[in-house]
């Protein structure tokens, strides 16, 4: 792209002429993963595809240096500013609602309209109600209606700005250079906000009316409105996106685009588990995590992948994509199909100590903005995960186990090999064994697990444990895979391969119960520094290790009772870390704070070992969790105060919210106390031990796929005995009970 300024202070791109905007954007002022905003006032987002739209309670976004609000594509804001006024004063907000995923509406009326030109207009006289939606661009329809007895004249005002940042500065990353910020144009119906970056790629956001306004200057449009007794108004206007990769609007009206959104979450949701419960609530959680996993899926460069979270990542991360395709499988397969082809495609082939890069090595996180196609981040993609390859052999691994599709695993014979010989070489700094982590850009994670925040893992003392870390989660993660990978290699004749990874798995159980078990706290450490020194704070990272089995049998009974204690549960869940460990802050990312994915993972370990009532305890407080948060939505964290202390969690100010491992996580804590166990590789589904809690009577599935058989299947709680029948089964699978 070229570009020619000339001394009218214009600049022509392309075939295109701008004039410049002699105004800077702001500088952030802070380097921190994030930068908390001053308000926590209520937000809306809604989103499709990979374009979102994070607004406040208003469908605002109003103007504010430190905002986070925004329309977003490719990490980068394309609107910073959209208010809306009437007779030149924001009008009064009745209700809003963002409950569809896709679409919100929004319920006004107005303040009462003196001067400034403006008829006199009685307060609540005007009802204004705005539709918006989301699909390849904006909607949004403005219904406006007099219910005076007189007729009245107002202006509507709508403002429009784009700062074209890119996510990492809206979360505090400094910036030395920025490229051009160019004027407005007003061109037919059309407003045109653009911004020629320093990647040489020119951005522009695209607001066209359905009707002339009666003026537009700079960003402000106004159409003047004269409404008789009980007449209404309609205003449309839609906002597009432009730059390389962005969607093409595809044709269609209002109603038509709408339609369209409609009827494909309809035609998802028909194709998946579909569950009933007799607890109304209950079921509007899952309903509500189910529609939320459709939303945050994305058709990608990379194929049609779960993104981690709104706000801050709206993009493909390999553990966040894993870890919820784990969890869903009893709902859905499809995602984690597509992950795996996802990260097969993306998996590390060469050395590259800026993105921590490594051969075998399963991505981190994936970045679109100009920060990224500038290389000034490393996330193109970022390879700084210990723990995305061997949970992303493991659910390789699980596929297989619902879907028996061993073609499909063999066909993965040379990505799977590469990832094991990265656990063997790479992985295993040191050479003892264990897969540890040490930063090796210096623009990477310092801290490179699921707990990456830079004061996540703390000797008890509260000092930052120095690396090469290897992490208690981790090696159990590798246990797992490897004893998963043995199963499968032995059914397809391959017994030196599986033996050789059975002894392998083995051999690091006996090792990590020698090194990993702390004897005066009973419990099992975080992890082991750079000095094999054990991290002995209390964390929930021995419930993962649960999760895998590598904690020998003696030790179980005391790592649940630990996890169960007061100082870990807080009545709706189980804390990252004690409360009595150094390092412990209930508003942090993960020194004290409840996360749904870590319970549903703690949840399925300890209901495996047999800890029925313990799992069904943790589910019940998750689910009252859900049941305090706005629509039902678990957020991707709440801090960590004690239930018998505040009657309410207490949402963290920076979490995700839709988040995907959140949204996942009442599927798996749904399968584990059902004990849905698939084994389609042997044309089995096995059902050990259903225990339904006391708050849900009746649970039926129908179209669970198992294999090629598809089932329906209904667990009923009588007294105190949950009993268990096959209300239909097309297919040759067995479903096998276990005592």
């Amino acid at each position: 792209m070229s570009t020619k300024p000339n001394h009218k202070r214009e600049i022509v791109v392309g075939d295109e002429r701008f004039s410049r905007l002699d105004r800077d954007r702001p500088v952030a002022t802070s380097a921190e993963r994030y930068v908390m905003s001053e308000s926590r006032a209520p937000r809306m987002a809604i989103k499709e595809g990979e374009l979102f739209l994070y607004s406040d309670a208003f469908g605002h976004l109003p103007e504010s240096e430190h905002s986070a609000l925004g329309l977003y594509f490719h990490d980068t804001r394309f609107l910073s500013r959209l208010e809306l006024k009437l007779g030149g004063r924001p009008p009064v907000l009745l209700s809003s609602t963002a409950e569809r995923n896709y679409l919100a509406t929004m319920e006004f009326t107005n303040l009462e309209l003196r001067g400034h030109g403006e008829s006199s207009v009685p307060q609540a006289s005007i009802h204004l109600r705005r539709t918006r939606f989301v699909a390849d661009r904006v909607f949004e329809l403005l219904r406006v209606r007099n219910f005076g007895s007189e007729t009245v004249e107002f202006a509507l005002d709508l403002y429009f700005e784009a700062d074209f940042a890119d996510l990492f500065e809206v979360r505090g990353t400094r910036r030395t250079r920025r490229g051009t910020l160019l004027a407005p144009k007003w061109e037919g119906c059309t407003l045109t906000l653009a911004y020629l970056g320093v990647d040489e790629i020119l951005r522009k956001t695209l607001i066209t009316f359905e009707e002339e306004p009666e003026s537009v200057q700079k960003s402000r449009v106004r159409f003047r409105l004269s409404l008789a007794p009980r007449e209404r108004r309609l205003l449309r206007f839609d906002i597009q996106v432009v730059e390389p990769g962005a969607p093409e609007p595809v044709a269609g009206d209002f109603n038509a685009r709408l339609g369209a959104v409609r009827r494909d979450y309809e035609h998802w949701a028909s194709e998946s588990t579909d569950v009933f419960t007799d607890n109304e609530q209950f079921s509007a959680v899952l309903r509500r995590s189910q529609n939320d996993l459709r939303m945050l899926a994305a058709p990608t460069d990379y194929g049609n992948l779960l993104l981690a979270g709104i706000p801050w990542f709206v993009a493909p991360f390999g553990r966040d994509m894993i870890l919820a395709s784990v969890e869903a499988l009893m709902l859905d397969t499809r995602f984690a199909v597509e992950t795996i082809r996802s990260a097969t495609r993306l998996q590390g082939k060469v050395d590259n100590v800026y993105r921590e890069e490594e051969p075998g090595k399963i991505f981190h996180e994936i970045r679109q903005g100009e920060l990224a196609n500038l290389r000034a981040i490393p996330h193109t993609p970022y390879f700084g995960a210990i723990d995305t390859t061997p949970l992303y052999l493991l659910l390789l691994c699980e596929v297989v186990m619902w879907s028996g599709d061993l073609e499909f695993f063999e066909l993965l014979r040379e990505p799977i090999e590469a990832a094991l010989a990265w656990i063997t070489t790479s992985g295993d700094i040191d050479g003892d064994g264990f897969v540890e982590y040490r930063r090796r850009s210096r623009s990477g994670l310092a801290n490179q697990g699921w707990r990456d925040a830079h004061n996540a893992v703390v000797h008890a003392d509260g000092r930052p444990a120095e690396g090469p870390i290897a992490l208690a989660d981790v090696q159990g993660y590798v246990y797992h895979a490897k004893r998963r990978l043995a199963t499968l290699y032995g059914q397809l004749g391959d017994v030196e391969l599986s033996e050789r990874l059975q002894a392998e798995a083995q051999e690091l159980k006996r090792r990590f119960n020698e090194r990993f078990w702390m004897e005066d706290e009973q419990f099992v450490a975080m992890a082991l520094d750079g000095d094999k020194k054990q991290v002995k704070t209390v964390t929930s990272s021995a419930g993962h290790c649960l999760w895998s089995r590598i904690v020998d049998d003696e030790f179980v009974p005391a790592v649940v009772h630990r996890l169960m204690a007061p100082d870990m549960f807080t009545g709706w869940g189980v804390r990252t870390m004690s409360k009595e460990a150094a390092g412990y802050n209930p508003v942090s990312f993960y020194n004290g704070s409840v996360w749904p994915l870590d319970n549903a993972i703690i949840v399925r370990g300890i209901k495996k070992l047999g800890y029925t009532q313990e799992a069904n305890r943790i589910a019940g407080g998750l689910f009252d969790a859900a049941l305090a948060h706005e629509n039902f939505r678990l957020p991707e964290l709440f801090c960590g105060f004690t239930r018998q202390s505040i009657p309410k969690p207490v949402s963290f100010p920076m979490a995700c919210s839709p988040d995907t491992c959140a949204a996942a996580s009442m599927f798996l804590i749904l399968q584990s106390v059902l004990g849905l166990y698939a084994a389609a590789e042997e044309n089995i589904l096995y059902v050990h031990d259903p225990v339904l809690p006391k708050w849900l009577g009746e649970v039926t599935l129908t179209n669970l796929h198992v294999g090629h058989s598809t089932m329906n299947l209904r667990f009923r709680r009588e007294g105190g005995q949950t009993a268990f029948s096959v209300r239909d089964k097309q297919g040759g699978a067995r479903i096998v009970v276990v005592e």
